[in-house]
């Protein structure tokens, strides 16, 4: 029987200015505690999910965040807690801006696609350019359309960069290596992505048949949903010694931005996994609070086999990014009547916020071999990690947080306080404050393409219904999560970009 919601209030406490606890007991059978990162307005939206959830008694929907939490709480070999950046919301399993950390060592310790999410490495990444505004401006409605000719966008859209079956068997092994060797992206590139754009441990033939079917047209394509191109301008710059390692010298810099994953292959790979997991909870006995937290012991079979085809659709996610990429090069190429060289269209990062991975992090004063679970949270590592680039060394990784239709995206850097207290992750974007239908319900197509036009910005659209879905008001504030996560010390602001141009599903 669900509690009242004051009753469910004494479980949640504070713990400084940026962040509450959750504690033991709030969910069944939690092992550690929770603690979700906020400030008072963000605060207010998650109280009000966990108010509207009492006062219907349970009934419908997802379950809150907040509840969320505390159920990753409970999964077997968790360690120290689970953790939910300010950019977070209900989701499938894990909510959506929740990570955990499962002990290697610990042979209950499981892996949960639900964990991951069902868009398997979606991530973002950032181009800079040698351009100014006052350049791109008289050319603004051109190159917003030659973008959008250039990349596929939309559901079912399919890629146009040339590929076969055998072609993608190797993709999903080689990751952005296959890239480089086809002449899609340059040597750099590599160095300048989470894990150089390939996980070892993928394994094709884990990726079934119908996930390779579902995933062979669609290479080099942007999708749809929350998914987007945009041409961006720096519009502040907050760290200026990290900015100029990034290659970002001024305000009025013009980048481009690319968010998508690994489309209907990703999917396909989680929901295969879901299927096989369920068999192995009843076989080895894994209790869940919440049949949507499916799982396998990573040393199982299914666990393994879920890893490796996780790792081979990541791979799939940097080709596909890297496709986009190359199309993006182009379409800058042949309006400025230059080379993507000259233009010094060099890649400043690319981060994920979809994926598991294993790590090593100090617990208790100890190193530890750690399987991550990062869902809407993205790797923010600090200054001299060895896992990131040696242009990087000083400053601390680039962590990308993309904004919403037509609102301001920020680079951060990471912490030491972060990887202490959120073993090196933040948030990922500004997170859902609506549903879908809700938003199709109370946004009006015309008002939000007219809003956008009043500050300049250029849209390219597949799907009306797309707009009213990822209209601004849809999503939390991204400054506020930003905010939050500077504040809170777990990663510091870098740059703040705006859109010009907007293309999408």
């Amino acid at each position: 029987m669900p509690r009242k919601y004051e009753e469910e209030l004494k479980f949640i406490e504070p713990i400084d200015d940026y962040s509450y606890r959750i504690k033991m007991g709030f969910q069944d059978n939690m092992q550690v505690e929770g603690e979700f990162f906020a400030n008072n307005k963000l605060k207010r939206l998650m109280f009000d999910e966990l108010k509207n959830y009492s006062k219907h008694l349970g009934v419908g929907g997802f379950l809150p965040a907040v509840k969320q939490i505390a159920n990753v709480a409970a999964l077997p070999g968790i360690v120290r807690r689970s953790i939910a950046l300010p950019d977070v919301h209900s989701g499938y399993g894990f909510a959506i801006g929740n990570m955990a950390a499962f002990d290697m060592d610990n042979p209950e310790a499981i892996i949960s696609p639900g964990g991951v999410g069902f868009d398997i490495n979606c991530g973002v990444r950032l181009l800079r350019t040698n351009l100014f505004e006052k350049d791109v401006n008289p050319k603004k409605k051109e190159l917003t359309q030659t973008l959008f000719n250039h990349i596929p966008v939309g559901v079912g859209s399919k890629g146009i960069i040339p590929m076969n079956a055998r072609d993608l068997e190797e993709a999903l092994e080689m990751g952005m290596d296959w890239s480089l060797r086809e002449g899609y992206i340059w040597a750099e590139d590599k160095e300048h992505c989470e894990e150089y754009g390939r996980m070892l441990q993928a394994d094709p033939t884990k990726v079934s048949a119908r996930a390779k079917k579902r995933g062979l047209p669609q290479l080099g394509t942007l999708g749809a949903g929350n998914h987007y191109a945009e041409i961006q301008v720096v519009d502040e710059i907050y760290n200026k010694q990290a900015a100029r390692k990034m290659g970002i010298d001024e305000p009025g810099q013009v980048c481009v931005m690319i968010h998508c994953g690994s489309r209907g292959l990703g999917h396909q790979v989680a929901t295969d996994a879901l299927v096989e997991m369920e068999r192995a909870m009843k076989r080895d006995d894994i209790k869940v609070n919440d049949r949507q937290l499916a799982c396998a012991r990573i040393n199982s079979q299914e666990g393994q086999n879920y890893l490796k085809a996780m790792a081979a659709a990541a791979n799939y996610a940097w080709v596909n990014r890297s496709s986009m990429t190359f199309l993006c090069r182009q379409a800058f190429a042949k309006i400025f009547d230059s080379t993507p060289d000259d233009l010094d269209m060099h890649m400043i990062y690319d981060v994920s916020h979809n994926i598991a991975k294993i790590e090593q992090h100090l617990v208790d004063g100890r190193p530890k071999t750690l399987m991550m679970h990062r869902k809407g949270a993205t790797r923010a590592f600090p200054p001299n990690h060895p896992l990131i680039p040696v242009d990087y060394q000083l400053t601390g990784q680039p962590v990308l947080i993309g904004g919403t239709m037509g609102t301001c995206s920020y680079v951060l850097t990471g912490t030491e306080k972060g990887m202490s207290r959120t073993f090196g992750t933040t948030c990922h974007g500004a997170g859902r404050a609506r549903s879908r239908a809700n938003s199709r319900r109370n946004f009006n197509y015309q008002e939000v393409l007219d809003r956008l036009k009043e500050k300049g910005i250029e849209i390219r659209v597949a799907s009306p219904k797309l707009v009213m879905e990822e209209a601004p008001n849809s999503y939390k504030d991204v400054t506020d999560v930003v905010n939050t996560c500077h504040g809170a010390g777990i990663s510091q602001k870098c740059i703040k970009l705006r859109p010009i141009a907007v293309i999408k599903g």
